[in-house]
């Protein structure tokens, strides 16, 4: 036997004790979490969309910098396998709401782009789900303010 580390030891460090107002901040975040998934679920079954094709809309669309995405950025976005992501997008295809076009600066790249109808049907829920997003935001920011109140949160 040898006396080789563990690799997922973690290295000991003093944390500061958890109090009974962590453990309900926390349950409350998740809690709130929880209710927006669900609040976003509802409303794309409601728009005739599958949650997953509306992750996928919304992560095409919103891709940081605006730049194409691929199925492999897409895969890595919705932290899905990329074979996973294949098949997303061959049925979001089928249901014409997005197309694979070549990429115009490298001809070896397929990038997806929204169809009118797909992006019709985000800006309406997206504008639902900035709608909800205000009226949580209260709730979320005294959660999160809570720990620099009593310095139990690290300073961002």
């Amino acid at each position: 036997m040898t006396d080789t580390p563990d690799p997922n030891d973690r290295p000991s460090r003093k944390r500061p004790a958890i109090r009974q107002s962590d453990y309900e901040r926390l349950s409350e975040f998740r809690h709130l979490i929880r209710l927006f998934l669900e609040f976003s679920q509802e409303k794309a079954r409601l728009a005739g969309l599958t949650p997953r094709h509306h992750q996928a809309l919304l992560a095409i669309k919103g891709y940081p910098g605006g730049g194409p995405v691929t199925v492999g950025k897409l895969a890595e976005r919705l932290r899905i396998r990329h074979h996973s992501a294949v098949e997303l997008v061959d049925r979001i295809c089928e249901a014409g709401l997005i197309t694979r076009d070549q990429d115009k600066a490298d001809h070896r790249r397929v990038v997806l782009n929204l169809t009118p109808r797909a992006e019709a049907h985000l800006a309406d829920l997206s504008a639902a789900h900035l709608d909800e997003l205000d009226r949580i935001e209260p709730m979320l920011r005294r959660l999160l303010r809570h720990g620099d109140e009593d310095g139990s949160a690290p300073a961002a």
